[in-house]
């Protein structure tokens, strides 16, 4: 009787130990005998102990992060930058088979390429063009994570430390370059009040009248103004001109 209940609860141990049961986002990879047998999951699956074996793999996208790597630009600037990948597993039997830990492969690949890269671009490259770089990096990880079952969906450069005097060379630049931008809205400004000016005269140059009218406008301006105590008088330019006359003919008398 005891060894028939020994029995019973024998296979009971082997029939649940038998049984796993696997989330939507993982698969079994099943060894039997050592040998590659056939992925299963998700769900209820069934592993025959000491027969079969199997390992667990996620599909689910990982977020890894890059470690700081201190790169010389192509322009010999020393910065120091850290990515993140974003990456999953799509054939886990290659994941398991082809690559010893495709966590660390990938995790050191993604350091080694970054390095790589970002050495061959320059500082305003790297600053400037970061969407650029991000697409490279992404291409060549994923190119050769692919024999392994892997893709790589995204790459992105976070930080760039740049050292304290490129810093203030950087921020003299920006100082500079918005100095320059303030002198040329300046100079444009100038030259087309200088236009506008321009235009006015030759209006008042072809239309003496106009020139009148707008002296009576200045002096009603000037005569509105609070605490003015000058009066001015209006004389018409043209009395004059007898008197000009008058001049040039003694001048012309004397020669």
């Amino acid at each position: 009787m005891e060894t028939t209940i020994a029995f019973i609860v024998l296979a009971l141990a082997l029939l649940f130990s038998a049984l796993k049961i696997l989330p939507e986002y993982e698969r079994a990879v099943v060894f039997l005998l050592g040998k590659f047998y056939r992925i299963k999951g998700p769900g209820l699956i069934v592993i025959i102990p000491g027969i079969q074996n199997m390992i667990r793999v996620s599909l689910r996208t990982v977020v890894m992060d890059v470690p700081p790597q201190d790169i010389i630009t192509k322009d010999n600037v020393t910065v120091r930058v850290n990515a993140v990948v974003y990456f999953r597993v799509i054939d886990p039997r290659r994941a398991i088979i082809e690559v010893e830990d495709f966590l660390f492969a990938t995790s050191q690949l993604s350091q080694t390429t970054l390095r790589s890269i970002l050495g061959q671009s320059s500082l305003d490259d790297l600053l400037s063009n970061r969407d650029t770089i991000n697409s490279q990096l992404r291409a060549v990880i994923d190119e050769q994570t692919e024999p392994w079952g892997i893709k790589v969906s995204n790459v992105e450069v976070k930080n760039v430390d740049l050292p304290q005097e490129m810093q203030r060379a950087l921020a003299k630049q920006a100082e500079a370059e918005r100095e320059r931008r303030a002198k040329v809205i300046k100079a444009q400004g100038e030259f087309e009040a200088a236009q506008k000016v321009g235009e006015a005269a030759d209006i008042i140059g072809a239309h003496p009248p106009a020139l009148q009218l707008r002296f009576l406008q200045t002096l009603q301006d000037v005569s509105t103004t609070d605490k003015n105590t000058t009066t001015f008088f209006p004389i018409p330019i043209e009395l004059f001109e007898p008197f000009r006359k008058f001049n040039e003919g003694q001048k012309d008398k004397k020669d």
